[in-house]
């Protein structure tokens, strides 16, 4: 018996599994471990993955794509024109469909939900194939504005396709889990941005990690933004080069527009690893064939607006969670698109040199971004795998972002008047925290306080040219480098240490889960611990 985890997405999808030395991620039987999430049907033959895709040119119509976020929606609820170029999307008594024709005569009406356990079968023959041994339970990623519904019937699809799901884990979720898995990088208190772009559709969530507790202080999701924006700015800038070489228009027929986005496509994942190109279209348009060749410069400028969109998107996200750039540590990006260099590149300019981005592009170490997910799922299934029933029902219950955190750090101030942090912001409570202080002897006071943050900015001046060199600096635009202090703030508590004869002093700070805070100050003497005082303050 074996456990997985999957990452079930609307462009393609990902298995891994857990094993003695990590996660492995599971290849299906073409060799694909991102599975496109597609099916494809002629007569009563049924294609999967690339397979499938592959019917988009010549047989559309009978080609499932885009499906996942259909599953509980009504029809009125969904973006029809995610299947422009596939079999569209129908309503099917009250639910999303599709209209498939087999043969001229035999018409099938396929809902979302039976495509979800046609694919979810595909996906459990893949991983059993791969393990040698019967697929038991699953952990399953979804997104974390995945809706009751939603998660009702992806359960319901997954049990008819004979998967028992252990739990359904939020995508970023799972995804930090993957990447802080290495090193125990999970005990580190961060603030992390995960960005998510798929392909048709961009998700994020900041989530802070305070003594090991994850916190999602806020999440966005951008439904026309994704790798499909960047095909269609690369397919367009095609159709006009084809049209002011052959006088033709390639944009006049579905089959010309499939064969320019399936260019575009894997023109776009080649550039992702090296700087040029070549684009091959037999027949594009009336006949004429399509070659040339496109450097990644070229590529970068042509899809420059939607690149943008990308870091608007990531900037965006971290306003809405109330923080500033300089509050996070770690942006981890997620998803197939990610390995596009300008993006990584562009979303590392926005944030200061402390904060790190994970990408391939910027780190040759980082995993993969589109395996990201479904290895996370799958550390989370090992975790669960000896769980009981009721301890695993209680796992399916919907993603909570939890209020619970603090909205400003809390600290002490110092014998120079300095602010000193002990419970950094977005803290999750209820805790306990202590913190170590030298002192004088005689009598101590401990000042408790908020902890208030301003953004101090420094002009740097650039460097001034010599008088003999041609090149002239004097335009260039100053640099500007952003600091973030803390001062002490609001009073919380103050206690005092009465004759202390210790040359240190510890404070202990409690929040309790109604966010009650209780400070204690004793002295520390040899090893042994004196008790001095205590104070409350709600």
């Amino acid at each position: 018996m074996s456990i997985i985890g999957i990452s079930f997405g609307n462009t393609t999808s990902s298995i891994a599994a857990p094993t003695k030395d990590g996660v492995e991620v599971i290849a299906n039987p073409d060799g694909e471990r991102a599975i496109p999430s597609a099916l494809a049907y002629i007569a009563e033959d049924e294609y999967h993955g690339g397979q499938a895709l592959a019917h988009l040119i010549r047989n559309p119509k009978n080609t499932i794509i885009n499906f996942r976020d259909a599953l509980g929606q009504t029809f009125d609820k969904i973006d029809p024109t995610v299947t422009e170029r596939s079999a569209h999307a129908v309503e099917l008594n009250g639910k999303v469909g599709y209209k498939i024709n087999k043969t001229e005569e035999s018409l099938e009406e396929i809902t979302a939900q039976k495509a979800t356990v046609r694919h979810l079968e595909q996906l459990k023959h893949a991983a059993e194939d791969y393990l040698g041994s019967k697929v038991e339970g699953v952990v399953i990623a979804v997104p974390t504005n995945f809706s009751e519904a939603q998660r009702a019937e992806l359960l319901q699809a997954s049990k008819d396709a004979g998967l028992k799901v252990l739990q359904l884990i939020s995508e970023p979720t799972a995804a930090l889990i993957a990447h802080t898995s290495v090193e125990n990088r999970l005990e580190e208190d961060k603030t992390y941005v995960v960005a998510d772009f798929g392909g048709i559709r961009s998700d994020a969530a900041v989530i802070s990690v305070r003594g090991g507790i994850p916190t999602v202080l806020a999440t966005s999701h951008d439904y026309e933004l994704g790798g499909d924006k960047l095909d269609s700015a690369l397919s367009e800038f095609i159709a006009k080069e084809f049209e002011k070489k052959y006088k033709v228009d390639a944009r006049k027929t579905a089959r010309s527009l499939a064969k320019l986005k399936d260019a575009s496509i894997l023109a776009r994942k080649t550039l992702s690893n090296v700087q040029s190109a070549t684009i091959s279209i037999e027949s594009l348009a009336e006949g004429i064939d399509y070659h040339s060749t496109i450097n990644r410069l070229r590529y970068e400028l042509v899809a420059r607006n939607v690149l943008n969109q990308f870091t608007g998107f990531v900037e965006d996200i971290v306003k809405k969670a109330n923080l500033d750039v300089l509050d996070i540590d770690e942006v981890l990006l997620v998803g197939g698109v990610s390995n596009t260099p300008k993006l990584a590149s562009n979303i590392e300019a926005l944030f200061p040199e402390s904060t790190t981005v994970i990408a391939p592009s910027l780190d040759s170490k980082a995993s993969y971004p589109e395996e990201l997910v479904a290895r996370g799922a799958a550390l989370q299934a090992s975790l669960l795998e000896n769980f009981d029933e009721e301890e695993i029902k209680e796992s399916l219950a919907p993603v909570i972002v939890n209020t619970q955190h603090l909205s400003k750090a809390i600290g002490i101030v110092d014998a120079e008047g300095n602010f000193v942090t002990v419970l950094k912001a977005e803290t999750t409570y209820p805790i306990r925290r202590s913190i170590q202080l030298d002192a004088p002897k005689g009598d101590v006071l401990v000042t408790v306080v908020e902890g208030e943050h301003s953004i101090k900015e420094t002009v740097l001046e650039p460097a001034q040219a010599d008088e003999d060199d041609e090149d002239d600096y004097s335009d260039e635009e100053p640099e500007v480098v952003r600091e973030k202090l803390y001062v002490p703030g609001t009073k919380l508590a103050e206690l005092a240490v009465r004759d202390n004869q210790a040359e240190k002093v510890e404070v202990s700070f409690n929040i309790t889960k109604d966010g009650t805070l209780h400070v204690s100050a004793r002295e520390v003497r040899q090893g042994s611990v004196a008790f001095k005082g205590e104070v409350t303050h709600a």
